[in-house]
């Protein structure tokens, strides 16, 4: 299998392994979209890591593969192409990328699903399918724009440049930077802590803040508002603010 799902205490990793590049074939796309449902459906599951391994993250589409398929081919395909992404932005837990070297075009997309990205100083990202002569196509047109703003999704769009970890920090297209060895650590350790938290509360926040910017402010506010309302209903809620008077903030052990 080109992608492996491995779970210990709490946290699953997603694991890209497809030598040497970790190229998204149809194969590795389709079973990215199979590990990131069970990792939706698995109670054992609370947070997530999207992993490529020491040397790459993945450094984008099959090209081979690619240019084999005319257009009718690819209108049969490209949803299946963004539905496999999706499935891993739409994970109801928290979920960081762990990116070392090279993660472009497909890499770069699936980098974007993911809710914190973690690079390593040896990172260089891009989405250049513009020197193909074509566009993203996983989502990259899309979830860029969202991320870093307009304008600066166009710059690297258009010219399909590669940007090193520092600026790729600068733009807002990263969330920290640590030396390479310390990619995967690092981004475990946030997937762990997190792992601990109250799920439900967890879900509630990932679904309104994703939700709400893709509406108008006063329908996002009446998703919070419906979510906030719900967690009462929850032993979390319980838990948390028995925790907070008897204890004091930040104690509670969540179940």
């Amino acid at each position: 299998m080109t992608v492996h799902l491995e779970v210990a205490d709490g946290v699953g990793t997603i694991r890209l392994d497809r030598p040497p590049m970790n190229a998204l074939d149809v194969a590795t796309q389709d079973r990215l979209k199979e590990l990131a449902e069970e990792a939706t459906r698995r109670d054992d599951v609370r947070a997530v890591v999207v992993y490529g391994g020491e040397k790459v993250f993945a450094a984008g589409a099959d090209i081979k593969e690619m240019q084999a398929m005319d257009h009718a081919a690819m209108v049969a395909r490209s949803r299946d192409l963004q539905d496999s992404f999706s499935a891993v932005a739409r994970i109801p837990k928290p979920v960081v990328a762990a990116i070392t070297g090279y993660a472009l075009g497909g890499g770069c997309e699936l980098a974007l699903c993911a809710d914190y990205r973690i690079a390593g100083d040896n990172a260089k990202l891009g989405q250049p399918e513009i020197l193909l002569g074509v566009i993203p196509g996983a989502g990259g047109t899309q979830r860029l724009a969202r991320l870093i703003g307009p304008s600066r999704a166009k710059d690297l769009i258009f010219t399909g440049r590669m940007v090193k970890a520092d600026e790729a920090l600068t733009l807002g297209l990263v969330d920290r930077v640590v030396p390479a060895a310390d990619v995967y650590t690092e981004a475990h350790a946030w997937a762990a802590k997190l792992a601990q938290g109250p799920a439900i509360a967890l879900r509630a926040a990932k679904e309104s803040i994703d939700a709400g910017l893709e509406t108008d402010l006063e329908t996002g506010l009446a998703i919070e508002r419906n979510w906030f309302a719900g967690l009462f209903a929850t032993q979390d809620r319980e838990i948390g603010m028995r925790s907070f008077v008897e204890d004091g903030p930040g104690k509670a052990k969540f179940l």
